[in-house]
């Protein structure tokens, strides 16, 4: 059996054994005996004795995972160029990668037959590859809105290439791309073999342009709802907007109708990605006390300045000239809290990242920045640019990333992330 083929039968074979109702929420790993769960049948190899391995998230259902999805631990980034000579053949290769990524994301035992032929999975998981939260989320970027395969009149509106902002300097080896897949899991080896099995499938026709790595600090407390942090050891994602608000989302993520956007993109989402460099030795050189003033935040507790806890209002109105929290801090640009500016917010998704070091033997260490929003314009780009004149400019360069936009989510296993394009 060819590999396509086999990854599509697969694919038929997990939905009929119900691995993950549509539209649920995360779930765990099914009972039968294909696809043990590791609390009643634990793998021949044992990797189910690594806590959460069992968890599943569906692929298939209203919007795409991975954008509300809890943060997973692990991720990496995968901008991809299309090399498809036909519009059949990228159609084919997307196909190809929703149906690799649907069968991964639910689960999948193999067994490899004793002959000379290359094995159907790079078997660094064993021989039963448990879900493991993980999901793969796919977007496009405006170049593959271009000529080459009749797409141009079906872009979605406000998908342009990213632009340079201002203080960025953006690699072209580092920016831009036809797709995007983020690949979120629990464990690192999942990522890394979810990476390896979906290139396998989309080989010939999509190859990488730029990938980067992603991980998340260790929740550290004081409670579970503390913000992890960042490479500059602040707590990071602190006024994230309410998932759990329908009416948020469908206000500040989703794509809705009569908003003059193709049918097709209804219920997907504009996804930005930002590579920060952080230049960590600079910053590591820098006063507590000036740090905390350029952020607006107190650093072990998260606090905005002059109060006591995370999630605390910092009331901007009792602040009007700056005293407690400055006026160009970073939280008070990015999210005045104004009716003004409630529109204007955006749902991150960041990972840390580290590159080991450059060719001047400096760390390249950042921020991998993630957003979903329903206009990037409205949205990202003017808190972009109200962030221009505030001082943390001076320890972070934006290096690279670029504009997509992610579909809706797919209606079962015939269907495939960016159907509506065909």
């Amino acid at each position: 059996m060819k590999p396509l083929d086999r990854r599509r039968f697969l694919t038929r074979s997990v939905a009929a054994l119900g691995a993950g109702g549509v539209g649920a929420a995360v779930g765990s790993m099914a009972a039968p005996d294909a696809l043990a769960s590791p609390a009643a049948k634990p793998a021949s190899t044992g990797e189910a004795l690594t806590p959460g391995l069992g968890v599943r998230v569906p692929f298939d259902g209203p919007h795409q995972a991975g954008i509300l999805t809890p943060h997973q631990d692990q991720a990496a980034f995968v901008a991809l160029d299309s090399i498809a000579p036909t519009r059949g053949a990228l159609i084919d290769a997307l196909v190809a990668l929703s149906g690799e990524a649907r069968t991964l994301t639910q689960g999948d035992r193999f067994s490899v037959p004793r002959i000379d032929d290359p094995p159907p999975d790079s078997g660094i998981l064993g021989d039963v590859n448990l879900p493991d939260s993980l999901t793969v989320t796919i977007a496009f970027g405006a170049s593959l809105f271009d000529d080459r395969y009749g797409f141009s009149g079906l872009r979605p509106r406000y998908l342009t290439a990213m632009p340079a902002f201002a203080n960025d300097e953006l690699d072209p080896l580092r920016t831009g791309g036809d797709v995007l897949v983020q690949i979120c899991a629990g464990q690192r080896d999942t990522v890394v073999h979810t990476y390896r099995e979906l290139m396998r499938a989309v080989s010939g026709a999509l190859v990488v342009r730029w990938t980067i790595d992603g991980f998340q600090s260790a929740q550290r407390g004081p409670s579970p709802k503390n913000s992890r942090r960042n490479l500059f050891a602040f707590r990071d994602g602190t006024a994230n907007p309410d998932v759990t608000d329908a009416e948020m989302m469908n206000r500040l993520v989703w794509v809705g109708r009569g908003a003059g956007e193709p049918d097709w993109a209804v219920g997907g989402t504009y996804q930005v990605a930002r590579t920060i460099r952080m230049h960590i030795e600079f910053w590591d050189r820098v006063g507590l006390l000036e740090q905390e003033q350029m952020i607006g935040r107190d650093r072990v507790t998260g606090a905005p300045l002059g109060g006591t806890n995370e999630y605390q209002d910092p009331a901007y109105e009792l602040d009007p000239k700056g005293e407690r929290i400055p006026l160009n801090a970073h939280i008070r640009l990015a999210n005045p809290r104004t009716d003004a500016t409630a529109n204007e917010r955006i749902l991150r998704r960041g990972y840390n990242y580290h590159r080991g070091i450059d060719e001047a033997g400096d760390l390249d260490q950042g921020l991998m920045f993630i957003a979903f929003n329903q206009n990037p314009t409205r949205q990202f780009a003017t808190i972009q640019n109200r962030l221009t004149p505030e001082p943390m400019v001076d320890y972070i360069t934006p290096v690279g990333g670029g504009y997509f936009f992610a579909p809706p989510g797919t209606r079962g296993a015939s269907d495939w992330v960016g159907s509506g394009l065909a």
